[in-house]
């Protein structure tokens, strides 16, 4: 099993726009879940609420890490499921000329029952939110 997605994006903002975009509870509600309740600091708990066909879904979120400008790093997974059953997402930004390397992992899903499964999802979720990112930040 392929226990890992991977991302990676050249955005033609500035690490610092982008940062804001990734740990803003207001901008992240913007363009990745529909509503963001979240403490960003190491530790912090909070809710990403996505509104979907027959209801929303609400994953339950612990911050990992937030090193300012480089990394912002998040458990998620199913609000009551233990934590065998959720995976840690991490971003990195690196300063790249004309921009931001965006690079994302989410790692994790080896250890769940339907880990396949719930990987395929993802990456097919990230293609998606991803793809909103670059037009939120140019708006």
């Amino acid at each position: 099993m392929n226990d890992v997605i991977e991302r990676d994006l050249i955005l033609t903002q500035p690490v610092e726009r982008v940062w804001a975009a990734l740990t803003d509870p207001k901008e992240l509600g913007s363009w990745f879940p529909d509503r963001v309740e979240l403490d960003v600091r190491p530790g912090g708990e909070g809710t990403f609420t996505f509104d979907m066909d027959g209801g929303e879904h609400v994953a339950a979120v612990v911050v990992e890490a937030v090193e300012p400008m480089s990394r912002f790093a998040f458990w998620w997974g199913d609000v009551g499921n233990v934590a065998e059953q959720r995976t840690l997402v991490d971003f990195t930004l690196e300063p790249v000329e004309g921009g931001t390397r965006l690079h994302l992992v989410e790692s994790g899903f080896a250890k769940m029952a339907n880990g396949d499964d719930m990987r395929k999802g993802n990456e097919d979720g990230w293609t998606v939110q991803l793809g909103k990112l670059p037009g939120y930040l140019a708006a």
